[in-house]
């Protein structure tokens, strides 16, 4: 069995309410960000893409930089890795929250367990985001980007609730990250916290052993940077992916949160 960096949480210890807050967002989006800004409170403890291990070893994807160091280091089996983001939350925190991207949810794998988390989504404009991701990845499927399976649990929510999820469009966060995310905390039950705003440079515990491979402009930040349009084309043999991909943002963010103030 793999090891874990994650604690596990203490029942003789937990709040009496606990909110499990999972992210599910797509690639090349500023999850990580939000991860730092959520982990910046003295009521949370947050954990990074702990459905990456099992997605390598369920896929045998190998040419993830440090595919063989996360299989190695964080929990890949299944069952464990559900219970834990399920039970009782790690340090006796009021808070867990859960960093997540949308594609680690395979076919087949069960999505009951999320019923017991408060979901939110995090999408980014579908040009954008894939001018971005083909950096990495030469041709990535319609089910890499994630938008697919936020589809899936977006629709969960809306009817085992009769409310859609909360949706989060990063350009508007970016934009003016204060106002939106006092809009996120009212809508999880949570108060916001100026803390959120701003977090130290640098590595951080909480981070996956990937961190070395993808995290350097997070790791030089200390705040929310200023949204940058992605300027460029897509070349011809990506336009029908980009059409699958807006049509189902557009369905996402026509339940977005919208700024309340000037500035975005």
């Amino acid at each position: 069995m793999q090891t874990t960096k994650y604690p596990s949480g203490d029942p003789e210890t937990q709040p009496a309410a606990p909110h499990r807050i999972a992210m599910w967002s797509g690639p090349r989006n500023i999850s990580t960000a939000l991860m730092r800004s959520w982990g910046a409170r003295q009521d949370t403890v947050v954990c990074d893409e702990p459905l990456y291990a099992y997605y390598l070893l369920q896929t045998g994807i190998t040419h993830h930089p440090g595919w063989q160091e996360v299989v190695e280091v964080h929990e890949g089996q299944l069952p464990e890795v559900l219970a834990w983001l399920t039970g009782p939350t790690p340090a006796g925190k009021s808070i867990f929250y859960q960093k997540h991207m949308a594609h680690h949810l395979l076919p087949g794998m069960p999505v009951e367990w999320t019923d017991q988390l408060t979901n939110l989504l995090l999408i980014r404009d579908p040009r954008e985001m894939l001018l971005s991701l083909t950096k990495v990845f030469e041709s990535p499927s319609l089910e890499e980007t994630g938008l697919p399976q936020q589809l899936l649990l977006f629709q969960r929510e809306l009817d085992r609730t009769g409310h859609p999820p909360v949706v989060i469009d990063s350009r508007d966060l970016l934009q003016n990250p204060e106002a939106m995310l006092r809009q996120v905390c009212e809508r999880v039950g949570v108060p916001f916290d100026p803390a959120m705003l701003s977090w130290r440079p640098g590595p951080h515990d909480t981070d996956g052993v990937w961190a070395k491979h993808w995290y350097d402009n997070v790791w030089k930040s200390t705040g929310f940077d200023t949204h940058r349009p992605r300027e460029g084309d897509l070349p011809a043999e990506m336009q029908d992916l980009l059409k699958q991909c807006q049509e189902i943002y557009d369905q996402l963010a026509a339940a977005k949160l919208t700024c309340p103030t000037a500035g975005c």
